[in-house]
């Protein structure tokens, strides 16, 4: 074990040297780690790297350096983390203590791992870990942290697929049991209201007849999806954003700004355009919806933007070329508590909204082998449709 990963150095071993130790450090307040580090010279260059540093004492793992992208990515200082060690700052930290014992007991100078590590009141980090123990900084322990991006990517399409599926059993399910007595509701009503004298009466009769009417509508809409056939034609992305544009702009002639960024470069497709068309008019409309402020003061903004993704994972399958579709708006952003949660049905964020639209257009999407992903801040909430292409 010892000679197969004894010739592997870390990139970070052989950080530059400085010749000015501590200088950005009084002399007054220097603690003698701080001191034993800025010797070994190797601040200055892992101050450079844009990835998550983090320099431990070998024997009490303490902190002793963090770099700008560390105290970005912990959400705290470079001095508060010199007040924690490594099971400090990270709940589940024991899950690296046998390879710090390796490293101390000197079996190997650099391993690599990947690591979920846990952070109170925040997301799990799933990271790839670069553990090394320099030449230059024998007393301390170099971890270098690489978001694993792609494995949130699954995680997060994963969700999003066992929710839809949820969805749609959950949905068929519940529209059936509501549609049979929902028509023997209706049909009770309407035989009352042909034996009632009193006219006055009959408008509790009525109200019965148009509650039962609108929770007909509901569920019509619930079923929707999976009422209408999936017809493939050859659909040109671009038709179905103008389309989609054209008839929001005459919803809101005023206030505001749908922006084209389009790659003309993208080809043709096969797919149900009707199907596309709806699902990315409910995505635009709940948009233009939410930017009511904003349409008021005149400076509301939708972008439809349209790229090529190249070798792209959607649904655990690689697709050598991909749709990118995004729909970014300057709105408020998706409240906070629902935001998981906005492809469920009858979830909404607008006051007398229906809950549907989302829900309608990840199905239409998931209908061509497709995806809905979305991240939502204020000020900017961009819905990204991922189509694969061939």
């Amino acid at each position: 074990m010892k000679s197969a990963r004894a010739s592997s150095k870390a990139k970070l071993a052989d950080a530059p040297a400085s010749a000015t130790p501590a200088a950005h450090v009084p002399a007054a307040t220097v603690e003698p780690w701080e001191a034993a580090l800025a010797a070994t010279g190797i601040v200055p260059g892992l101050e450079a790297l844009p990835t998550v540093l983090l320099v431990l004492e070998k024997h009490t793992l303490r902190v002793v350096f963090a770099n700008p992208a560390a105290e970005a990515l912990l959400a705290l200082s470079r001095r508060s983390l010199s007040q924690m060690t490594w099971n400090d700052v990270f709940l589940n930290g024991e899950v690296l203590s046998a390879t710090m014992a390796d490293l101390i007991s000197n079996l190997f100078q650099t391993t690599r791992l990947d690591l979920v590590l846990e952070r109170t009141g925040q997301e799990p980090l799933h990271t790839h870990a670069i553990v090394a123990a320099p030449e230059s900084a024998p007393d301390f322990v170099i971890v270098e942290l690489i978001e694993n991006e792609q494995k949130i990517k699954n995680e997060r399409e994963e969700r999003i697929i066992d929710q839809a599926l949820m969805n749609k059993h959950l949905i068929r399910n519940l529209a059936h049991e509501i549609k049979n007595p929902l028509g023997g509701i209706r049909g009770a009503a309407q035989l009352l209201e042909f034996e009632l004298e009193q006219r006055e009466l009959r408008e509790y009769t009525q109200v019965i007849i148009k509650e039962s009417d609108r929770l007909q509508t509901l569920v019509d809409r619930l079923l929707e999806p999976h009422r209408h056939p999936y017809i493939a034609t050859d659909v040109n992305i671009h038709e179905v954003c103008e389309r989609v544009r054209s008839v929001v702009l005459a919803e809101f002639p005023q206030g505001l700004e749908i922006q084209r960024d389009y790659d003309v470069s993208l080809p043709d497709f096969r797919g149900d355009k009707e199907q596309l068309i709806q699902a990315l008019l409910n995505i635009v409309r709940n948009g233009a919806q939410a930017l009511r402020e904003q349409i008021a003061r005149g400076d509301a903004r939708v972008v439809l933007r349209t790229r090529v993704a190249r070798k792209i994972t959607i649904a655990k399958r690689l697709h050598k070329l991909a749709l990118e579709l995004h729909v970014i708006d300057n709105g408020p952003g998706i409240p906070a508590d629902i935001r998981d949660r906005i492809f469920y049905p009858l979830v909404s964020g607008r006051e007398g909204g229906s809950g549907l639209g989302l829900t309608l257009a990840q199905s239409f999407v998931q209908r061509h082998d497709g995806l809905i992903e979305c991240e939502s801040r204020p000020g900017r909430t961009d819905f990204r449709i991922l189509l694969p292409l061939g």
